[in-house]
């Protein structure tokens, strides 16, 4: 059972320190129905990093993350706890299927690209913390480059015709003995530096209020038209790549530059992309990724059962042991080559998950099953799970649904029976035919609120027929005096309702085989 602690406030987050074992858990508790077991071994998992991270060098680097094997039907929950965990920790996270690797020698991805994918995982998350941590002293660059643009552009531009025909003679006398034939002045009007700090401070105050975004300006952009390079070789695409040679070579055709007139708007978001770049330490951003990585790296391995087995004899069983073998060192510790490096895979946790309906875990080999120390079973869902999912986690489908409709201007309500109804109903499909857990409820949803959804805006704002009527197979909306005393009007899903729409689908077996 979710135990909900008081000060875990949802408003300020707790860093990785402070989150204990059960504070994990009644966080994962949020999103996550059930599965306590499941939250329980990566809540200890998660706290025991902490701990290693609070040792000595030489003590810390002995201590082996305990890798965790869920066994589970399909949508009872262990993707979703796993993406949660990283999400709550901020940690590198990547989900991968086993089932799309291959063995050395054979047509198929490798099984280091995982650490190569995850790395790029990191660096994105390392840059996107970097770039709000510069982010003001981006646009404040940004908008003097800018400025200066729009004082030299003033200079640069002539007058207007009409004032040229009002210059007096005097003014054409003197500007000829300057060898001028013209009047008019072609060269930028010099100016005193406090009149062009004035225009600069005018221009900011009208630049801020948005009233020069329409105005164009000519600036000079880097050509983004590059060629696309493909290079041939036998080798797979992620090992080629590794030195770097793709982007070295686009690298050649990113210098290219062209002036292009933009709006001031255009022109602002370019610019400080390009002071982002500047102040951006690529250098710095590869470290602490590559450290995190190696620190707190979590990666999902999903559809393990589908590369268990250590029959004999010819055919893919031979390369689903040999996918097994090429895992191992990952999972036990390895160095991969990264374009940004060496990384070492001791101390990434490594959660595996499958339904093993076919195979069972013990079908593993001998040396990665020791790799998983901590097996935890996830159990099927029951009616009362699947009557909390609709309404206890902070994104449940009834809050989903209420609020896209609320977008339309209509008000929906689930009575609670509607509710149990359609838990019941998910829980007898599953039961009858394929069990695909908590996805299940993703159809008896959609089966209830098909023509609300379809008649919404109608009921808002009914479209009379040409004959007249207006046909609708909703319920009828409800007028209630809310609190402040006004009567708003209320469409109210009832039980009756659930299964009117979807009898039809536990009814007849054959046809709900090809629902999902």
């Amino acid at each position: 059972m979710a135990i909900y602690l008081p000060g875990t406030a949802e408003d300020q987050p707790l860093s990785l320190e402070e989150l204990t074992p059960r504070e994990t858990v009644a966080e994962l508790d949020k999103y996550v129905v059930g599965q306590d077991a499941a939250k329980r071994a990566v809540a200890i998992a998660l706290r025991n990093r902490t701990r290693r991270q609070k040792l000595g060098p030489e003590l810390a680097e002995e201590i082996m993350p305990k890798n965790i094997l869920m066994i589970g039907s399909t949508g009872v929950g262990k993707t979703e706890i796993a993406r949660r965990l990283a999400k709550l920790t901020n940690s590198p996270f990547l989900k991968v299927e086993a089932s799309k690797f291959t063995e050395v020698g054979y047509v198929g991805r490798d099984v280091e690209s995982i650490v190569r994918d995850l790395v790029e995982v990191a660096i994105d998350m390392v840059r996107e913390e970097k770039l709000e941590e510069i982010e003001d002293r981006a646009e404040l660059a940004a908008e003097d480059r800018l400025l200066e643009l729009l004082l030299l552009q003033q200079q640069q531009a002539p007058p207007p015709a009409s004032a040229t025909e009002a210059q007096p003679p005097q003014a054409a006398f003197i500007a000829g003995q300057e060898g001028i034939e013209d009047a008019r002045p072609t060269l930028p009007v010099p100016i005193s530096e406090s009149d062009r700090n004035r225009e600069r401070d005018r221009l900011r105050q009208q630049f801020r209020e948005g009233r020069l975004d329409e105005r164009l300006v000519e600036l000079e952009t880097r050509d983004r038209n590059q060629p696309q390079i493909e290079i041939l070789s036998n080798q797979p695409p992620d090992d080629m790549d590794q030195g770097g040679l793709r982007d070295m070579l686009s690298g050649l055709f990113s210098q290219r530059t062209r002036k292009r007139q933009l709006k001031v708007a255009e022109a602002f978001d370019y610019l400080v992309q390009e002071e982002e770049s500047r102040l951006l330490d690529m250098d710095q951003v590869t470290r602490v990724a590559v450290e995190r990585v190696e620190d707190s790296g979590i990666v999902f391995l999903d559809e393990v059962d589908k590369i268990a087995g250590r029959e004999g004899g010819h055919g893919p069983d031979i390369s689903r042991e040999g996918v097994q073998r090429d895992i191992l060192p990952i999972v036990e510790g390895t160095t991969v080559n990264t374009k940004y490096g060496f990384v070492a895979t001791d101390h990434i946790l490594f959660i595996a998950a499958g339904a093993f309906h076919v195979s069972k875990p013990s079908d593993l080999i001998p040396e990665l099953q020791g790799r998983f120390p901590i097996r935890v079973e996830l159990k099927p869902l029951t009616v009362d799970d699947f009557l909390r999912i609709l309404t206890e986690p902070r994104a449940s489908l009834a809050k989903q649904s209420i609020a896209l409709l609320e977008t339309e201007g209509l008000k929906l309500e689930f009575a609670p029976e509607a509710l149990e109804e359609m838990a019941r109903f998910a829980f007898q499909v599953n039961e009858s035919t394929e069990n695909i857990g908590a996805r299940r409820l993703h159809t008896i949803m959609e089966k209830v609120l098909d023509e609300i959804s379809f008649h919404a805006p109608d009921l808002v704002k009914p479209p009379v027929h040409p004959d007249g009527a207006i046909r609708l197979t909703v319920p009828a909306l409800l007028d209630r005096t809310t609190d402040k005393g006004t009567t708003e009007k209320v469409l109210l899903v009832t039980r009756e309702y659930v299964q009117q729409q979807v009898a039809s689908i536990v009814k007849n077996q054959d046809l709900s085989r090809y629902i999902l």
